[in-house]
């Protein structure tokens, strides 16, 4: 075993952070074992010094994460800060000074995954990001290593502990959606602000990343659908049941059956509950694997926290290190598929619309024109009346996106249809 250690660089020590520092410290000998040498932990980049932090060296706690990553001596940068900036400038700082990278930060490399990876390898440098998407989960390594030499057709998945949480608590107990985000709240499940997580911009960034990795075509946030789940509601859950359905938030990543395209998306779906996805319960997380050779594939566990995540920060941590003492690098990124990316208008599946309308003669027949003109097949259709008003709720067939959005602008131009209570996908089938 080498005994000059391997330098490593944190920045940022909250939840994740102060994780990855304790294993370090824990865990040392068998890291090393595992490695062929030691790592050591050489400076922790925090927004503000005098706070105690349990089993951290007071010596090695600086502000200026600037200087840290230019040392020169680092060969490791570990990066839990998040956001945007000045995560981006200190990640390429770090490769110009000659340091690997790992990183938790979704966000960016959603955002900038394409420039992070060119200066990663105009460096020669590793950049891993495994606790980026699932926490706890081995998903990224899965798709781009084990599943390297097979051809991934979807990936759909949970990828959100606190949505799933909420979602489960409306189904299992009938709670309405601020009920049971208040108790998420309460068990810190959700942020004090939780726009980032209920209105699906947290699994959006997550679905760039695994359809940029599993289809080998650069994907952007801003090329993924996203529509949050705060409008879903108990009655919702009521429909759902009737069909032997639940709802959850999902992150779904699909190549076309002509595989020239792609299309990502994130939003609230009604899916069986036969499917495997439909028993994930609480706050954890799974993504179910489709590919040519393998068939399906599940991968569960806790997609959040700081010891979950800590623990994928580490995995990448030791693979890093062991390129490190080789002298290689690991799979950078793979876009040679080059696939466009189709908007949302092109997806195909089925729906659940559920309608207020007048209750009287021929209100039924009007509606089923307006689908019939849009090319939206009916599969069935429920109704209930009482007083003048009825509930009108359809579900299709298979339909292109696009069409179901004409379908439901012209019914909500129609003078017997009060409104559109709800417009829900049906995935899974």
């Amino acid at each position: 075993m080498r005994t000059r250690p391997l330098k490593v660089a944190l920045l940022g020590c909250g939840v994740v952070g102060s994780e990855v520092a304790r294993i370090m410290t824990t865990h040392a000998d068998d890291l090393a074992a595992r490695i062929g040498a030691p790592v050591e932990l050489a400076g922790v980049a925090v927004r503000r010094t005098g706070k105690a932090r349990e089993g951290i060296d007071p010596a090695l706690v600086t502000t200026d994460a600037t200087a840290l990553v230019k040392r020169g001596d680092i060969d490791v940068v570990v990066e839990v800060i998040g956001g945007i900036e000045p995560a981006r400038t200190l990640i390429t700082t770090a490769f110009e000074h000659g340091a690997s990278v790992v990183s938790a930060n979704k966000a960016l490399l959603a955002q900038d995954g394409a420039a992070l990876h060119a200066a990663a390898e105009a460096n020669g440098k590793d950049l891993y990001y495994e606790a980026a998407v699932a926490g706890a989960i081995p998903l990224i390594r899965p798709l781009r290593e084990s599943l390297a030499g097979d051809k991934v057709n979807r990936v759909l998945g949970i990828v959100n502990g606190t949505t799933n949480f909420i979602l489960d608590k409306m189904d299992s107990t009938g709670a309405g959606y601020q009920e049971a985000l208040d108790e998420a709240t309460a068990l810190g499940y959700a942020e004090a602000d939780p726009t980032a997580d209920v209105e699906g911009f947290d699994a959006a960034a997550k679905a760039a990343i695994l359809a940029g990795i599993a289809f080998h075509t650069r994907v952007r946030l801003d090329d993924v659908y996203r529509e949050g789940m705060t409008e879903v509601t108990a009655a919702d859950f009521r429909s759902a049941k009737e069909m032997g359905c639940t709802i959850k938030l999902l992150a779904i990543c699909e190549r076309s059956k002509d595989g020239t395209s792609v299309t990502a998306r994130v939003h609230p779906a009604m899916i069986p509950l036969s499917h495997p996805l439909a028993s994930v319960r609480g706050a954890y997380n799974a993504v179910f694997v489709e590919s040519d050779a393998a068939g399906q594939l599940m991968f569960y566990g806790p997609g959040a926290g700081g010891a979950p995540t800590a623990s994928a920060v580490l995995g990448d941590l030791v693979a890093v290190c062991r390129n490190r003492l080789s002298g290689a690098t690991g799979p950078g990124e793979s876009a040679y598929a080059d696939l466009t990316v189709s908007p949302m208008g092109d997806v195909v599946t089925r729906y659940h619309i559920s309608l207020d309308v007048a209750d009287k003669p021929g209100v039924l027949a009007q509606v089923a024109t307006v689908f019939a003109e849009h090319g939206v097949s009916i599969d069935t259709v429920r109704q209930q009346g009482k007083d003048g008003e009825a509930s009108l709720v359809v579900v299709t067939h298979r339909a292109l996106d696009a069409s179901l959005s004409g379908t439901v602008e012209a019914l909500r131009k129609l003078d017997t249809v009060r409104g559109v209570a709800s417009i829900m996908r049906v995935e899974g089938e």
